[in-house]
């Protein structure tokens, strides 16, 4: 997967960014956070230093990075 293949997200879309926690993150924030963005890209941040900024993809390799964890082959 790599952010080369769009334009990264602005950081006002980050900031208003809907981010989820993931539901297997502890109480130690020890996991990421995810937000699918209006302009159809999505976001990733560590729940550890959230003020390091986040990734940003594509819809296209996010999906086939979401499909490989489910499938397994990842």
């Amino acid at each position: 997967m790599t952010e080369q293949s769009a334009p990264q997200a602005m950081q006002s879309e980050l900031e208003m960014a809907p981010w989820h926690k993931s539901t297997y993150s502890g109480t130690n924030n020890g996991c990421i956070e995810h937000a699918a963005l209006p302009s159809g890209r999505h976001a990733v941040r560590d729940t550890k230093d959230r003020t390091l900024g986040a990734h940003t993809f594509a819809p296209t390799p996010w999906q086939a990075f979401v499909t490989a964890v489910r499938d397994g082959s990842l």
